[in-house]
C-alpha cells in the first residue's frame, strides 16, 4: 500500500476526518447538508471519538457524492493514532481503492511521530497473504492501494521513512511465518531471505550440515537428523556502527516444522507448528529493517534452521548429545528441541563475533502461553539494564513483554544424573527452566536476554496492526531496541 503526503484532499478518494475524543462537536463538515448527515451518522454510531472507532456517511461534495469517514483518534497519543490507522484500513481494505485523511481541521493533535505511526499501522493492517487462495470472492479481495495524508507536514513524512523501512522487514517476517511447511524448510528459508535482502549491504554466512558437524554442533544436528531436509545456520551481519563499537547479536529459533519428533505432538493443531520458526523469522525481518534504514549500529542476526521429524534416524528420548560448547545434554523429550537449536547458535555467535549483548527469540514453550496467553511475550535476562531497555522498547511499540525470574533454584531442576544437563525439567516452571538451559551457554560478561514468544507470532483474531494469522511480532520491538540502546 502506498502512503502519500499531500496538501489537499484528492478527487475520488474517501474523505477521512480524524476526530479527537470529546471533540465531536467541533467537527467542520463544510455545509448544511453535510453537517446534518454527519450529525446523524454520529448519533447512529454513538460515535464519541474513541481511538479506532468509526462513523460514516455519504454527502455531496463539490457536486459529487463522496464517502466520508469520521475516525476516532482518542486522546491523540501515539498508541491511539496507531489504533486509528489500523482501524481505518480494516474498514476500507475491501471497499475503497484510496482515501484522503484530512488533518487540517485538527487542533494540536497531529504530532509528526504520531501521524507517521498512524500511516505505518495503516499499511501493516493491510498486509494479507492470499498466495494460495484461488477462489477468493471479488468482494473479499483487497482493493485499498493508497492513503493520502493531508496537511501533515515534512516532519511527519520524514518520520514515516523509517517506519516504511521497518514495514518491509515486518512483511518479510509475516511471509516466512505464513508459508506452509512443504514450501518453507531450512534451505528454502535461506533462499527466500537472501532474495529479499539482496542489495541492502548485509554480510551473509550460510553453514550447511557438514560445516556444522565439523564445528561440533551436535545439539542442533540432533534435532535435524530425523528429517530429509538438511539444517542450516543463516547469518546476516550489518556493520552500520563504528569499527570499534560493540556488537549486538540477535539469535532466532527456526524450526520450520515441529512434529515433536519421537515425542510426537497430538494431531489436533499440529499444522500450527509451521510457525515454530517465528523467532528466526523475527530476526530475519529485524535485520532487513535495520539494514534498510541504515542503522548506525553493528548487529549480527543468527538463525538456526531445522525441521523436527520422527523418522527411523530421529533422535530418541534418552540420547545424549554434545553441544558445540562441549557441554553434554540428555535428551528427555525430543519436543523440547528449540533450546537444542539455540544453544549451538548461541555458542557459535559468541565464538565468531564476540557480541557484548545477545537477545534470542523463540517460540520455545507451551508453558509461556499458559502463563501469559497471547497478550505478552516472556522476557528473561541476566542484566537488569538490558531487561529495562527491552521493556521500554516493548512499551513504545506495543509489542508487549513481561519479565520472568531466573535463579539457581530453577537451574538445579535441569541437572542430569548422566550428562551435564537435561533438556527439560519438571512440569512446573517450564518456561523458566528452558531459559535456565539457555543461560548455561552464555559466556561470563555477556549481557543476555531470552524472549519466549510462543503466544505472539500467530493470532486467531485481528489486532491493531494485523489481521488473523502472522503478526510479525518482534520486528518493531527489536528495531526500536536497537535505536534506543545502540544508536541513541
Amino acid at each position: 500500500m502506498q502512503i502519500a503526503f499531500t496538501s489537499a484532499v484528492e478527487t475520488g478518494d474517501v474523505i477521512v476526518l480524524p476526530v479527537a475524543k470529546g471533540k465531536v462537536d467541533t467537527v467542520q463538515f463544510g455545509g448544511e447538508e453535510q453537517g446534518a448527515l454527519g450529525k446523524a451518522a454520529i448519533e447512529a454510531a454513538r460515535f464519541k471519538g474513541d481511538a479506532g472507532t468509526i462513523a460514516e456517511f455519504f454527502a455531496t461534495v463539490d457536486g459529487v457524492v463522496r464517502r466520508v469517514v469520521l475516525l476516532g483518534i482518542g486522546e491523540g497519543s501515539a498508541a491511539d493514532w496507531r489504533k486509528a490507522g489500523g482501524a481505518l484500513t480494516a474498514k476500507l481494505l475491501t471497499s475503497a481503492s484510496s482515501a484522503s485523511v484530512d488533518l487540517t481541521g485538527l487542533d494540536g493533535q497531529s504530532a509528526a511521530e504520531a501521524v507517521a505511526g498512524f500511516a505505518g499501522a495503516a499499511v501493516q493492517r493491510g498486509w494479507r497473504y492470499d498466495v494460495y487462495r484461488t477462489k477468493l470472492p471479488e468482494s473479499a479481495k483487497p482493493v485499498l492501494t493508497r492513503i493520502a495524508i493531508v496537511g501533515a507536514g515534512a516532519e511527519a513524512e520524514a518520520a514515516y521513512a523509517r517506519i516504511h523501512a521497518v514495514n518491509g522487514g515486518l512483511e518479510l517476517t509475516r511471509t516466512l511465518v505464513s508459508e506452509p511447511p512443504n514450501k518453507l524448510y531450512p534451505e528454502s528459508f535461506v533462499e527466500r531471505v537472501l532474495r529479499d535482502v539482496e542489495g541492502l549491504g548485509l554480510e551473509v554466512t550460510v553453514l550447511d550440515e557438514a560445516q556444522m558437524r565439523d564445528l561440533g554442533m551436535g545439539a542442533l544436528l540432533g534435532v535435524s537428523q530425523g528429517s530429509v531436509r538438511e539444517g542450516r545456520l543463516l547469518v546476516l551481519k550489518w556493520n552500520g556502527g563504528a569499527a570499534d563499537a560493540e556488537t549486538l547479536a540477535l539469535v532466532g529459533k527456526g524450526v520450520t516444522f515441529d512434529t515433536g519428533g519421537i515425542s510426537i505432538k497430538p494431531a489436533a493443531g499440529m499444522e500450527d507448528m509451521k510457525w515454530d520458526m517465528g523467532g528466526a523469522g523475527a530476526v530475519a525481518g529485524a535485520m532487513k529493517a535495520i539494514a534498510a534504514r541504515k542503522a548506525k549500529a553493528n548487529v549480527v542476526g543468527v538463525m538456526g534452521l531445522v525441521e523436527n521429524m520422527p523418522d527411523g534416524n530421529a533422535q530418541r528420548p534418552g540420547d545424549v548429545v554434545t553441544s558445540m560448547s562441549g557441554q553434554t545434554i540428555e535428551v528427555i523429550n525430543t519436543d523440547a528441541e528449540g533450546r537444542l537449536v539455540l544453544c549451538d547458535a548461541l555458542t557459535w555467535v559468541q565464538k565468531t563475533h564476540s557480541p557484548s549483548t545477545i537477545v534470542d527469540l523463540a517460540t520455545l514453550t507451551g508453558a509461556m502461553i499458559i502463563s501469559l496467553g497471547h497478550e505478552h511475550g516472556g522476557l528473561f535476562a541476566n542484566d537488569d539494564g538490558l531487561a529495562d531497555a527491552l521493556l521500554a522498547a516493548s512499551k513504545t511499540t506495543d509489542e508487549k513483554l513481561w519479565r520472568f525470574p531466573l535463579s539457581d533454584a530453577y537451574d538445579k531442576l535441569i541437572d542430569s544424573p548422566i550428562a551435564d544437563m537435561k533438556n527439560v525439567g519438571p512440569r512446573g516452571g517450564g518456561s523458566i527452566t528452558a531459559a535456565q538451559f539457555l543461560k548455561r551457554y552464555i559466556n561470563e560478561g555477556v549481557a543476555w536476554a531470552h524472549l519466549d514468544i510462543a503466544g505472539m507470532v500467530w493470532s486467531d483474531k485481528p489486532g491493531v496492526n494485523h489481521d488473523k494469522g502472522a503478526t510479525g511480532y518482534g520486528v518493531r520491538l527489536l528495531d526500536q531496541f536497537v535505536a534506543d540502546r545502540f544508536e541513541a
